[in-house]
């Protein structure tokens, strides 16, 4: 209605042209989708990373900070995982839509900002619209409901991951890409983020995790466990074992660094005289690779059957029976590289691998075994050719990621380096190269970087070319 003081008499009123109509509803109706929408017209973030060996795993459009995650699992009760998944997240474009990695498992809710938001399954992307598009920087929280019996994945080489059942509940590991068997998340390790982790079992089952337990408590049959895992972490690296432990907790160093230690029973025995020595072995790896770059440290040791491998778990380690020396040198060698300093990619495993491969040689060399050099010649004159079958720094598909070159030839590059530059040059590589990415990402190129830029006067190209890249076995060791 027009207001009549403001209309003039006697002066006619101009009837409107169709596009003058128009124009004046256009400007409520713009305001009023721009108040439905934020004025956000975001775009689908992508199913995946293009990483070079699995193209599917992450995600694009956003950055995760943490994870909250709620599980109940049962082993007596039909293997079944209840889950709730609240994950913290950051917008990085405008999005309309994104994607979770999650195989097998039934979803019941998700919601984004506290509002359901429309998903849909296709293989294991777990798609979600939001009600409301998400703008860019915008930090954002999706919490996903979940239940059903988690699956185990047959991993390309052969080994199996996800979700483990064993002789008496359960252990969940995710190198590669095993995690989404369990949690929904970005499924790759270019993402890390902190954690907590809440696992309610029977009652006289333990629920073991990464991080520092924070919670303990009994009700109607079932406890419940909480971890906390604050600095950023890998989804590979994240771990849940259920099951009879037998617990060992205690500190070490000057700083009091908690150690936790969870024990199969059957491997108590056998495995008590080599886990007496983490206290020696964090102390000398802290020698030789710098601080420890966590809260805490210690071990799982399941049973042999229970899993084919051990895996760099953060903050403990996961072993399928008692671990040797060796083994565990390995393992906890990974905490610096692989865990704190983490590849963008699976083409850079060699960087996890090779480095902890030559703590071995490096333990063996400073306790009595053979020297570095001694081994260095062994594996070049006696490897078999498993070790030449490809480049440490490209490995020839998913099913290799894992294979000897990555680990030996990995560690032959390193010993190369220390040749060349001399030990003094060499540790302080090795040590600033752990501060320098501590809790972050790396490939090779910021590797090889990093080597030139600590001895500029040396001349790297050869070492790069016949033992990083190189096809086949080098001429000379």
């Amino acid at each position: 209605m027009v207001s009549r003081r403001h209309r003039i008499t006697g002066v006619p009123r101009p009837v409107p042209t169709v596009p003058t109509v128009l124009r004046a509803l256009a400007v409520p109706l713009a305001l009023a989708l721009s108040a439905c929408s934020g004025g956000v017209h975001g775009t689908p973030g992508g199913p995946g990373l293009r990483d070079p060996y699995f193209p599917k795993a992450g995600n694009g459009g956003y950055d995760v900070s943490h994870y909250d995650l709620n599980l109940a699992y049962d082993p007596a009760g039909g293997h079944r995982l209840t889950g709730t998944a609240t994950i913290t997240a950051r917008a990085t474009q405008d999005l309309s839509a994104f994607d979770l990695d999650l195989k097998g498992l039934d979803v019941h809710e998700v919601t984004v900002e506290g509002r359901r938001a429309r998903f849909n399954r296709t293989g294991q992307e777990l798609t979600v619209r939001p009600h409301d598009d998400l703008a860019a920087d915008e930090t954002f929280r999706v919490t996903v409901r979940y239940s059903g019996t988690p699956v185990t994945i047959t991993d390309p080489d052969g080994s199996e991951e996800g979700w483990l059942r064993t002789a008496d509940g359960a252990l969940g590991l995710g190198e590669p890409t095993g995690s989404m068997a369990w949690f929904p998340g970005n499924n790759h390790p270019s993402d890390k983020a902190s954690y907590d982790m809440t696992v309610t079992v029977p009652k006289g089952l333990q629920a073991v995790s990464n991080g520092e337990l924070t919670g303990e408590s009994s009700s109607g049959g079932r406890t419940t466990f909480t971890w906390h895992t604050d600095r950023p972490m890998a989804s590979y690296l994240a771990t849940v074992a259920v099951g009879h432990y037998d617990i060992s907790r205690y500190t070490i160093g000057s700083k009091h660094l908690p150690v936790y230690v969870a024990v199969d029973p059957t491997q108590a025995k056998a495995s008590r005289k080599v886990l007496a020595k983490i206290p020696e072995i964090i102390e000398w790896e802290e020698i030789n690779f710098g601080p420890y770059p966590f809260s805490s440290t210690g071990a799982i040791v399941d049973r042999p059957d229970d899993a084919g491998y051990a895996l760099e778990t953060q903050n403990r380690p996961v072993f399928p029976g008692a671990p040797d020396t060796g083994t565990l040198v390995h393992e906890l060698a990974h905490q610096w590289y692989g865990d704190s300093v983490t590849p963008k990619t699976w083409r850079d495993m060699w960087l996890n691998e090779g480095f902890a491969t030559y703590a071995e040689w490096l333990w063996a060399e400073d306790h009595g075994g053979d020297t570095c050099q001694q081994t260095f010649e062994s594996r070049y004159k006696n490897g078999d050719n498993g070790i030449w079958a490809y480049p440490p720094a490209k490995p020839s598909s998913a099913a290799h990621i894992s294979d000897s070159p990555v680990y030996e030839r990995g560690a032959m590059v390193l010993h190369k380096i220390r040749q060349k530059v001399g030990d003094d040059t060499f540790y302080d590589i090795i040590q600033g190269w752990a501060a320098a990415h501590r809790y972050g990402n790396a490939d090779t190129d910021d590797f090889t970087a990093y080597v030139e830029k600590k001895a500029p006067d040396e001349d790297f190209d050869e070492i790069w070319k016949d033992w990083l890249y190189g096809e086949g076995k080098p001429d000379h060791p």
